[in-house]
């Protein structure tokens, strides 16, 4: 009977312990007990703005809800954007990085640079125009073999592959303006890449240059006029990307057969446009962050190459008395008749 009564005691006083323990616990506490912990993921975009992330990021994020991914339950979502204003790249990649977030995504080069030169702990993923590995960034596009991986929306083999559908489109042409916008570090690439598809091809490139502030783009087709260019090539630069329109158009009137690296062109009138799908290569960015959030090293994740989307306006070929051959419009992802 004793044993029974002193067995009773230590059971009430066990838990009358434990209710004291349970009543000084605050909500908060009792909450994030409960719930999971919440993974970050960094984003740095050199251009667009925080008010307005735009249909990229929205691919992005969607992409992750697929994938199991609720902002504010299971992950953070932090993005930073430098508005056009490439010094504060560095910055928001320090601080990303500092904070050891889980992922880190970056999509342009010197987003990328500085998170090379920042940090080898945090995985990165990359959307990049340049080849990696000839720029020292990785080892290798099958295995990089550091805490950096993502997908290449290569330019040369963009710019290579768009100067052969051009040639094809309008096979009499001979002499190419190129368009292209001169402030940037790395601005005059471009021109470099398409003077070296002229050897074999037949072709001569030149250069037309604007500045992004302010483009005259009226003065540049006066000076393409000047140097008898018989097609013309948009490059693919944020700036010129707002001037699509009156690309199109002075092209038509100038009745330049022309091919702009930016998706929507063709769309707004140009003859054809051939670009990466970046759309779809956000998507695929969110993959490899799932990849990476379930465990993943980013090293041993081999680097994809982009898809590159081709559309051509028959309308516009038409009006420049261009027959399209059926190898291209079969060749393309749209077609506007």
């Amino acid at each position: 009977m004793d044993v029974a009564i002193e067995s009773g005691t230590v059971i009430r006083r066990a838990g009358l312990i434990l209710f004291c323990f349970l009543s000084l616990m605050s909500p908060a506490t009792s909450r994030a007990a409960e719930a999971p912990s919440l993974r970050r993921v960094g984003l740095v975009s050199s251009s667009g703005d925080p008010r307005s992330p735009g249909p990229l990021i929205d691919a992005f994020r969607q992409r992750l809800r697929q994938l199991g991914y609720i902002e504010g339950q299971n992950i953070a979502i932090e993005l930073r954007f430098a508005e056009g204003k490439l010094e504060r790249i560095p910055g928001f990649v320090e601080d990303f990085a500092k904070r050891k977030v889980d992922a880190l995504v970056v999509s342009s080069v010197p987003a990328i640079r500085a998170a090379k030169r920042t940090t080898s702990d945090v995985p990165v993923v990359m959307l990049i125009t340049v080849d990696p590995v000839a720029t020292g960034i990785v080892a290798s596009l099958s295995r990089p073999g550091s805490n950096i991986t993502g997908i290449a929306a290569l330019a040369r083999d963009l710019r290579r592959e768009g100067v052969d559908l051009l040639k094809t489109a309008a096979p009499g042409i001979s002499r190419v303006g190129v368009l292209w916008n001169v402030e940037g570090r790395a601005s005059a690439a471009p021109m470099k890449d398409y003077e070296a598809l002229g050897f074999g091809r037949k072709l001569h490139f030149q250069s037309l240059e604007v500045r992004s502030d302010a483009p005259d783009l009226p003065g540049a087709f006066q000076a393409a006029a000047k140097g008898r260019a018989d097609a013309l090539i948009a490059v693919g630069n944020t700036a010129l990307a707002r001037h699509l329109k009156q690309i199109s158009e002075l092209a038509l009137q100038n009745r330049l057969p022309s091919l702009s690296e930016r998706g929507g062109y063709a769309e707004l009138g140009g003859l054809m446009d051939y670009s990466a799908d970046y759309t779809e290569n956000f998507r695929r960015l969110a993959e490899y962050v799932d990849k990476i959030l379930k465990g993943d090293k980013a090293g041993d994740l081999p680097i994809e190459k982009s898809k590159f989307n081709l559309a051509v306006n028959l309308k516009t070929a038409q009006q420049l008395g261009l027959n399209i051959s059926q190898t291209v419009v079969k060749r393309a992802d749209k077609v506007i008749r």
